[in-house]
């Protein structure tokens, strides 16, 4: 099938380059001709594990193309995919205005019908703006062309994309009635047939529906871990142990394991502003959601959870102090630092004057982007951070060792010399990597979230 895919950001490049790898013919389009030049030269502008062997097997079979030629892309494509940026506005709300500048596009330029998807994570109704951006072209131009506008909302996991993508638990497709939503139907049914060929994964609903769905499995996920964190949080001062706690409750069926895991608190692309668009979504139509509300507050208070725990330890003045940090992404996996909650943790210290030197694996120069950013204006604030390219570089002489990303390359260090090049033998773990009583065992004293009752018994 001749597919089209507009963006190339981190859903429609994995998108596009996926179902290339099924054989489709894709046309990936980006008005960004730096990154459009990245990609043809056989470059990648984002990590994402197994993406880059996938991206350029594709090109050179000569199924998948990039480019920022508007009008070609339109005539490619008897799918056009906009899988574009949706980012938060100042109230909260997804800001559509690169959604409804590709359905102009396609309405300014398609002669056929098309099959018009949204892959992009938008609020509820959207499809309808979509639809009616497009008419407006086609009515400035004086055509009638059939299309139909779809919903299916991507479900990937940023470090597992391509592994996502190609192994689906499910596809949820909105489809709505009538004879184009029939037609866009069997298109739709064509395209994903092979990843329904052990068993159907694909969920047909209606186009609001498939919108809300997406809204709804981020909101559950996140709510997951806010109450995880304040459970986590409840754990340090009541003597209990929050890992033995998730078992205990993760073992019941109706619960299960999944995203019970507490730590210093969730960020990306994804989570913090999909809340945020529900949450706006439902004030649009009179309903707080103060649940959301809740994850919402609840996060936020988590980002700081590291930094309160090493005032806890040393002081509100960090002045004489310095800090190793080990992990900067949101996430293993991915150089991506959105609302990361390492940006936090370093304003925290280094406004208190401490010192910090860091390392990640992957995202240390879109960190170094990022940090100048936040400390823009700041220039000594963020000369107190230094980069270094390992984790030994990074904990020679530091009073204290804070993990923030749980990178595999983290999780099993030797101890033994760790202890040698910090001035002192002493651990903030976000994310829980290391069992309390074999830290204590060690010699090091332990603080994890929600597990300091296990360090205190041993």
């Amino acid at each position: 099938m001749r597919i089209t895919i507009i963006g190339t950001g981190y859903v429609g490049l994995v998108t596009g380059a996926c179902l290339a790898e099924l054989g489709n013919d894709v046309f990936c389009l980006d008005l960004d001709e730096r990154k459009i030049d990245v990609l043809n030269n056989g470059g990648i502008p984002i990590h994402e594990p197994g993406l880059s062997e996938v991206v350029s097997r594709n090109r050179s079979y000569g199924r998948l193309k990039f480019s920022t030629d508007i009008e070609a892309a339109v005539a490619h494509g008897d799918v056009q995919f906009i899988a574009v940026g949706t980012p938060p506005d100042e109230d909260g709300s997804a800001d559509l205005q690169y959604v409804t500048a590709a359905a102009r596009n396609i309405g300014r330029y398609m002669t056929d019908f098309k099959v018009v998807v949204d892959k992009s994570t938008v609020p509820v109704g959207t499809g309808s703006k979509v639809a009616a951006a497009i008419n407006d072209e086609l009515a400035k131009r004086g055509q009638q062309i059939g299309f139909s506008v779809v919903s299916n909302p991507e479900f990937l996991k940023e470090g597992a994309a391509v592994d996502d993508f190609m192994r689906p638990d499910r596809i949820v497709i909105g489809v709505d009635e009538g004879e184009a939503g029939e037609q866009a139907r069997r298109i739709m049914r064509k395209l994903y047939a092979p990843f329904n060929r052990n068993h159907e994964r694909t969920f047909w609903m209606d186009v609001r529906s498939a919108e809300f769905t997406k809204y709804a499995a981020n909101a559950m996920l996140a709510t997951r871990i806010s109450f995880m964190n304040e459970l986590a949080n409840l754990a340090d001062r009541v003597g209990a142990d929050i890992e033995a706690v998730r078992q205990g409750i993760g073992s019941d069926p109706r619960i299960g394991y999944s995203f019970l895991y507490a730590g210093c608190g969730y960020g990306g692309s994804c989570f913090p502003k999909d809340v945020q668009a529900l949450e706006r979504t439902a004030r649009e139509y009179g309903q707080d959601l103060l649940i959301l509300q809740a994850v919402e507050r609840v996060n936020d208070n988590q980002k700081s959870i590291l930094s309160r725990k090493v005032i806890e330890k040393y002081g509100e003045d960090l002045s004489d102090r310095h800090f190793a940090v080990w992990g900067l992404a949101f996430k293993p996996n991915t150089d991506d630092m959105r609302e990361a909650p390492s940006r936090v943790l370093l304003q925290d210290l280094v406004s208190r004057g401490a010192t910090v030197a860091v390392h990640d694996p992957v995202a240390m120069d879109e960190a170094r982007r990022v940090l100048e950013l936040d400390f823009e204006g700041r220039p000594a604030a963020l000369a107190k951070i230094r980069f270094c390219d390992t984790p030994a570089e990074a904990a020679t002489g530091a009073d204290a060792l804070v993990i923030v990303t749980e990178w595999k390359a983290f999780r099993s260090p030797d101890f033994e010399a760790l202890k040698k090049l910090l001035k002192a033998p002493v651990i903030f773990d976000g994310r829980n990597l290391f069992e309390p009583e074999v830290m204590v065992e060690g010699g090091i004293e332990y603080h994890g979230i929600g597990r300091n009752a296990a360090a205190a018994r041993a």
